[in-house]
C-alpha cells in the first residue's frame, strides 16, 4: 500500500498544479487531487523529509500562520477571517504536502506546460468570441480580457513563472531543448503584450535589470540594460498613445461586464492605496490589526467620503475593493506583530538563497505580486505563491537538477 502511494503521490500534485487554471470547468479535479495528497501523506513522508520545516523560512511562515489563528480567535474574528486564514494555510500546506518529492524539476515543466495550455484555451476563446461579434475583437479590449481563461493578473503570474523557469532551464551548452524553452519564453511574452498585462511586463523588465547583477562582464549587462530600458520605455509611450487614439483601452470603471469590473487597474488602485494609508493613519499604532472583514468595512467607509463622481464612488463601495497590496493588508487586518512575521519569512528566503539568480527572481516575482494584489484573497493566488514557496523552501542547491549556475 504504501509503495503504491508513494507512487501516485508525486503525480497527484503535478496533476494538481496542471488543470489549476481550468478550475472553473473542472473544479472538482483538484479538490479530489488535494484529498488524495492529504490522505496519502502520512503513508509517504520520513524523518528526513521532516526536517525541511525545521529550516528558519519554514519556521517564520509556520509561526506567522499560528499567529493569524491565534489574532483572529483572541479578538473574535475567526469566523469572518477564516476565509483568508484557510488560503494562507493553502500556501503553507502544498510546501509542507511537497517534502516527501524530492524531484523539483517535473513541477517546473508542470508550469510551463500548464501556462501553455492556459494560454492557448485563452486564444481558441478569443478566436470563438471574435467570430461571434460584428467587429474585431481587439476593438473591444474588455470583450478581449473577458475572453481569457482566468483573471489577467493571475495570468501574468503564471507567464512570468513559466518564462523565468524556461530560462532557468537552458543547458550551458547546446541542447535541443533549449529550443523548446526559447519557443516558449517567446509565446508567452507575446501573449502578455498581446493582453497587455502591464505588471507581469513590469516585472519582466526588473528581472531583466536583476539579471544583470549575476554572472560575468557586470557592467557591460548594465549598459545593455540601460539601452533595453530606454528603447522599451519610448517603444511603450508610442505604443499607449496609439491605442488610446484607436479607442483599444476603456476604463474598467464605465464597463459592464462582470469580469471587467473585477479586473484591477492602475486608477482602482491609486483610489485604494489612498485609502488604505487615510486608514493607518486614523487608526494609528496598530497591533491586534481590524480583521480581514472590518479592513474592507473601514475601507468602503473611505471610499464614501473620498470619491466625488457617484458612479465610481458606488461601484468601489459595491465591490468593497481591499487594499490590493499583502502587506498593508496584513498589517490592517492582523496588526504589527503580524506584518513583522511575513516580512521576517521574507527576508530570510533572501537571506537565503540571495547568491542564486534564479531563486532571488522567484522571490523578486512573488514579493512583486504581493506589493500589487492581495494575493491570498484568491485560491488561485494562494496556490501560485505555494507553487514559489515549494522551490525557495526546499531547492537551496539548484545546481543539482543541472541548472545553469547564475
Amino acid at each position: 500500500m504504501k509503495i503504491l502511494l508513494g507512487a501516485i503521490y508525486p503525480y497527484a500534485f503535478l496533476l494538481m498544479y496542471l488543470v489549476l487554471p481550468f478550475d472553473n470547468y473542472l473544479r472538482v479535479l483538484p479538490n479530489i487531487l488535494l484529498g488524495i495528497l492529504v490522505v496519502a501523506f502520512p503513508f509517504v513522508v520520513s524523518k528526513s523529509d521532516l526536517k525541511k520545516l525545521t529550516t528558519t523560512p519554514a519556521l517564520f511562515f509556520s509561526s506567522f500562520f499560528l499567529f493569524l489563528i491565534l489574532n483572529s480567535l483572541v479578538f473574535g474574528r475567526f469566523e469572518t477571517d477564516f476565509n483568508i486564514i484557510k488560503k494562507v494555510f493553502v500556501g503553507l500546506g502544498l510546501f509542507v504536502l511537497y517534502i516527501p518529492i524530492n524531484d523539483i524539476v517535473k513541477l517546473k515543466k508542470v508550469i510551463i506546460f500548464s501556462s501553455l495550455a492556459t494560454i492557448l484555451f485563452s486564444i481558441i476563446n478569443i478566436i470563438i468570441v471574435n467570430n461571434k461579434l460584428e467587429s474585431v475583437i481587439f476593438n473591444d479590449y474588455p470583450m478581449l480580457i473577458e475572453s481569457l481563461l482566468i483573471d489577467r493578473i493571475y495570468l501574468g503570474f503564471l507567464a512570468v513563472l513559466s518564462i523565468l523557469i524556461s530560462y532557468n532551464s537552458f543547458k550551458p551548452k547546446f541542447h535541443p531543448n533549449n529550443r523548446y524553452y526559447l519557443a516558449n519564453i517567446i509565446i508567452n511574452v507575446l501573449f502578455l503584450i498581446l493582453i497587455v498585462s502591464k505588471i507581469a511586463l513590469l516585472i519582466l523588465l526588473v528581472l531583466i535589470i536583476l539579471r544583470q547583477f549575476y554572472g560575468k562582464h557586470k557592467s557591460r549587462k548594465v549598459i545593455a540594460t540601460l539601452v533595453l530600458i530606454t528603447v522599451s520605455c519610448v517603444v511603450y509611450t508610442v505604443f499607449t498613445k496609439d491605442l488610446k487614439k484607436e479607442g483599444f483601452v476603456k476604463s474598467v470603471l464605465i464597463t459592464k461586464t462582470d469580469f471587467i469590473k473585477n479586473s484591477l487597474t492602475w486608477d482602482v488602485r491609486t483610489v485604494v492605496w489612498h485609502c488604505s494609508n487615510i486608514v493607518i493613519k486614523e487608526k494609528g499604532l496598530n497591533l491586534k490589526g481590524l480583521g480581514f472583514a472590518g479592513t474592507k468595512d473601514n475601507l468602503a467607509n473611505c471610499y464614501t467620503t473620498e470619491i466625488d463622481n457617484e458612479v465610481k464612488r458606488n461601484t468601489f463601495v459595491s465591490e468593497r475593493y481591499n487594499t490590493h497590496n499583502q502587506f498593508i493588508d496584513f498589517y490592517l487586518s492582523a496588526g504589527l506583530f503580524a506584518i513583522i512575521l511575513f516580512t521576517a519569512f521574507l527576508i530570510s528566503l533572501f537571506i537565503k538563497n540571495r547568491k542564486d539568480f534564479f531563486l532571488t527572481a522567484l522571490l523578486v516575482v512573488v514579493t512583486s505580486y504581493f506589493l500589487m494584489e492581495n494575493v491570498f484573497h484568491r485560491q488561485l493566488g494562494a496556490y501560485y505563491a505555494g507553487f514559489v514557496f515549494i522551490i525557495l523552501l526546499t531547492q537551496y542547491h539548484p545546481l543539482r537538477n543541472n541548472d545553469i549556475k547564475a
